[in-house]
């Protein structure tokens, strides 16, 4: 066995070691969720993530409540669906799913729901803009986007804001319009926004008092911009610029522009879904999936032989590596989505079959051993790359369509496919071949020659 060889199998069995650790339940600790998660403040849990029909929860169906002739536009449903999302988010579940579909509809699931009641008066409810001055000395941390703060809407305009509270000034329903250009001198993108004709005034006096002061923008009491005023405005007219690139100047436009529902939306129809189907048909995927991958395992041992315990191996692994990223991912689990993973671990000897189909041909023609192995390898590469890329062009147009029909089972079986069949790429031959070398290596080509039926030949 050479040292590239060797190094290879060490790696992977490395690899194979932390996938086993990390996919096994069991208390990992918090430093290393932190690491593989890419979340460097907080850890969320290392555990699979279970869709709508898994774990059980709530559907809902919401239609903008408009005359039936009033056309919307692509755009206004998808601001209302980012409103909307906002909302579902605050409710701290996991995983849940706001899509557009068709014209005028939005689908909204929502997995492991406690209180359903709840979360359909929370998501109704119209959300609330605010331009709210923050506490005098506010640092840098106090004025970060995204950061949820308290404020005094509700309580009257001439209240004294209590320490730590941002007062209030004015409300979404003052903002005539926002849109996001380019500064013509700098070319650095930015936000244009326009008050409305009777808020004019008291926007006028308020920036007139305040400059060199930061003015905060907050959705929901979470904190969109704190822009510092630069002079007196007196027109209405205001720009927002610093820092921005053209999708986050877009994304701010937008927040600002549909502060509150751009159209009014009502519940369609919802529905509870109980746990207990989604359990029965987890436990006999899982038990079908372990017969079918057993009889694979089985077939390619008993007529593959030495080849076929090193592509049991290698599939062994597979599978390891797609819990791995379901974790790491997440990748949310449905019951399609589990059909996905199926159908992918059983394409995954394909390549095996392909490999050592042609590896044997080229035996009986008289080449060596180590020489027939490599042939066997790279011949059958391009092969086994067509049928890939073709697998992977069929998850990407069954991806396509189930985002734009709303279909999210049918993009749950499209990622777990695509994904098994990336990890199959490199199991099927990488892994595959590093245990063909070395099973030969140790073997040596005289003995494997006297005994051809460790070859299935």
């Amino acid at each position: 066995m050479n040292r590239k060889t060797l190094t290879s199998l060490v790696l992977i069995l490395l690899l194979a070691a932390v996938a086993l650790y990390l996919v096994v339940p069991s208390q990992h600790p918090e430093w290393l969720k932190r690491l593989l998660l890419w979340q460097p403040e907080t850890a969320r849990s290392l555990e699979f993530m279970q869709g709508l029909d898994l774990q059980g929860g709530l559907q809902l169906s919401m239609v903008a409540d408009v005359p039936a002739g009033q056309q919307l536009s692509a755009e206004t449903m998808r601001a209302a669906a980012q409103v909307v999302e906002g909302r579902v988010n605050a409710l701290g579940l996991s995983e849940p799913v706001v899509q557009v579909q068709g014209t005028r509809r939005i689908i909204v699931e929502l997995p492991g729901i406690a209180d359903p009641e709840q979360a359909i008066d929370t998501i109704r409810d119209t959300a609330l803009l605010e331009f709210a001055e923050p506490p005098a000395g506010a640092g840098e941390a106090e004025l970060t986007p995204g950061r949820v703060v308290s404020t005094t809407y509700g309580m009257g305009e001439d209240v004294t804001a209590p320490p730590g509270y941002y007062k209030t000034i004015l409300i979404g329903d003052a903002l005539d319009s926002a849109f996001n250009t380019v500064d013509e001198t700098t070319g650095q993108p930015m936000v244009i926004v326009r008050f409305k004709a009777a808020d004019t005034q008291r926007f006028y006096e308020y920036t007139s008092n305040n400059i060199g002061r930061p003015l905060c923008m907050v959705l929901d009491k979470t904190i969109l911009s704190c822009p510092t005023i630069r002079d007196a405005i007196p027109d209405g007219e205001a720009q927002i610029s610093g820092g921005f690139t053209s999708e986050s100047a877009q994304q701010l436009a937008i927040q600002l522009r549909y502060g509150a529902l751009p159209v009014p939306l009502k519940i369609e129809s919802y529905r509870a879904i109980g746990p207990s189907l989604g359990a029965i048909s987890v436990e006999k995927s899982i038990r079908a999936g372990v017969v079918g991958l057993l009889v694979v395992f089985l077939f390619m041992l008993i007529y593959y032989r030495l080849n076929g315990l090193a592509a049991d191996l290698a599939l062994a692994l597979y599978v390891l590596l797609n819990l791995l990223l379901y974790k790491l991912l997440p990748v949310t689990l449905t019951l399609p989505g589990i059909a996905g993973f199926l159908l992918s671990a059983g394409m995954a000897v394909d390549a095996n079959i392909l490999v050592f189909e042609r590896m044997k041909e080229e035996l009986r023609h008289g080449r060596s051993l180590e020489r027939g192995a490599e042939a066997g390898f790279s011949r059958a590469w391009t092969s086994v790359r067509d049928s890939n890329l073709a697998t992977l062009l069929t998850c990407a147009i069954l991806w396509f369509f189930g985002n734009a029909f709303a279909a999210s089972l049918v993009k749950g079986f499209a990622l777990t496919l695509a994904l098994g069949t990336l990890i199959n790429m490199f199991t099927a031959l990488m892994v595959t071949r590093t245990f063909v070398r070395t099973a030969l290596g140790v073997l040596g080509e005289e003995r494997v020659r006297r005994h051809p039926w460790l070859l299935g030949i």
